[in-house]
């Protein structure tokens, strides 16, 4: 008989991936995916602890989902088993046991694989189950064979962990240590997934740009090397990776940028400050020139690249001078979008212990408010140019109003453009006509191959 399983996902896109693989996991179980946590036999949260606030999201969550619960009993609609998964669950497993007794499992994102083996344990009434482990097996090993995601436009996750142990970031603690899945096994996924109709893929990691795989002589692939092999798969339209570090960003994978054309012009690649003292103090191990450097090296191999990043403002200590070096660095390099946040600290972290160097709260809030100012004026002025450009956009979806398709554009800007749905899918040229902050209008170009019906 059919059961309906919920799973609510926060944070990166590896945890998008990680949902769909765990909703893989169950589908043999019987189990369906629903949109309302009412309807669920299970519920899963699968957690991020990057964000602010994340335990206390997650415990607001579970409590919600403790009253659906109770309420499916009262109604005599059976039970419901509640999971909390991702890295808030590895971080926090046995807190959230002592928090929150009614959950009955905690699994960390590297012990998913083994959920149906905890949703038979849960069923036989064994009790609260605790999975954090970092198992010596890839969990990539124990997924079933048919665990794609067939989307146009779809995760493919190549690496995970992290062995940066920046002083600010909970990744390395909760999902371990670098680990790059073999070359073979990559390809293999990625050709199922343009089988089954995708056209784009993302190339997931937490330093995904560190990938160093086994290829097919037995000797490590770097992910440059892992993007020419992929391109060569027919069908494969566009190729994206994330999340990128400095230090991984070799001369090899800038020309990649010049060499596969499949190979979007796009690339989020983080810094987080822009003051040498402070970068130090976050253990960034680069400093400000270092990263200019690169993004020069980038653009000459890829003058067209649109570039994105992530800026943490009010890091312990930061003064006056280091915040004004940030801005400096925003001006220099002009990104087509980012993400800004406050600096929070994460226990456990190194900068945690920093308390005496907090940085007042009104302060922060107000260097934020500077930081996104200045962004945000790139990322519209940057929008704008495309104005009476043409660009191959994929279309993805339906858009809110009718007779409208939401795409997407080499740079990643969402492209609104009027047509039948029956377009989708396809690549289209469009002629940009209005630059917004967060997203391109235009028409489909009379004669492209979208505008063929």
């Amino acid at each position: 008989m059919s059961k309906k399983l919920y799973i609510s996902t926060y944070g990166c896109q590896m945890n998008v991936y990680d949902s769909a693989r765990m909703a893989d996991l169950m589908a043999p179980l019987g189990y369906t995916l629903t949109d309302e946590p009412a309807s669920a036999d299970m519920a899963i949260l699968n957690t991020c602890h990057i964000r602010e606030k994340a335990s206390e999201k997650t415990f607001s969550e579970l409590g919600r989902l403790r009253k659906t619960r109770e309420g499916r009993q009262s109604r005599n609609e059976g039970d419901m088993i509640i999971a909390v998964a991702g890295c808030v669950a590895q971080a926090e497993g046995a807190e959230i046991m002592k928090r929150a007794p009614f959950v009955d499992m905690v699994f960390g994102p590297q012990s998913y694989h083994n959920l149906p083996q905890m949703v038979a344990e849960a069923n036989r009434g064994v009790g609260h189950i605790l999975d954090t482990d970092f198992p010596v097996e890839p969990k990539f090993d124990h997924l079933p064979k048919e665990a794609i995601d067939t989307s146009l436009s779809a995760f493919l996750t190549v690496q995970e962990g992290c062995d940066k142990f920046c002083a600010f970031c909970v990744v390395p603690y909760t999902r371990g240590a670098e680990f790059s899945r073999p070359v073979a096994s990559i390809v293999t996924e990625a050709k199922r997934m343009i089988a089954g109709g995708t056209r784009e893929i993302t190339l997931l990691g937490q330093n995904v740009n560190a990938y160093h795989g086994e290829g097919a002589d037995g000797k490590p692939v770097s992910l440059a090397g892992l993007i020419y092999q992929l391109a060569e798969i027919e069908g494969l339209e566009r190729l994206r990776y994330t999340t990128s570090h400095p230090l991984e960003m070799t001369e090899e994978l800038c020309k990649a940028h010049r060499d596969v054309d499949s190979l979007m012009p796009y690339l989020h690649l983080p810094v987080q400050a822009g003051s040498d003292r402070i970068l130090a103090a976050m253990n960034r191990r680069h400093t400000a020139d270092e990263y200019r450097r690169i993004i020069d090296k980038l653009r000459h191999y890829q003058p067209d690249l649109a570039l994105s990043g992530d800026f943490i403002v009010g890091f312990p200590g930061e003064t006056d001078q280091d915040f004004e070096d940030t801005l400096q660095l925003v001006r220099d390099v002009k990104y087509a979008q980012a993400y800004s946040f406050k600096y929070s600290p994460r226990p456990g972290t190194p900068a945690a212990a920093l308390e005496s160097e907090m940085i007042d709260e009104a302060v922060k809030s107000e260097r934020l408010a500077r930081l996104q100012a200045l962004l945000n004026e790139q990322q519209l002025a940057y929008n704008q140019s495309f104005v009476g450009r043409e660009i191959d956009v994929l279309l993805e979806r339906e858009g809110k109003r009718d007779g409208q398709i939401v795409g997407r554009s080499p740079y990643m800007q969402s492209v609104f453009v009027p047509s039948p749905a029956h377009r989708i899918g396809r690549i289209a040229t469009v002629i940009v006509q209005e630059g917004n902050a967060n997203s391109l209008r235009g028409e489909l170009k009379p004669g492209s191959v979208a505008d063929a019906a």
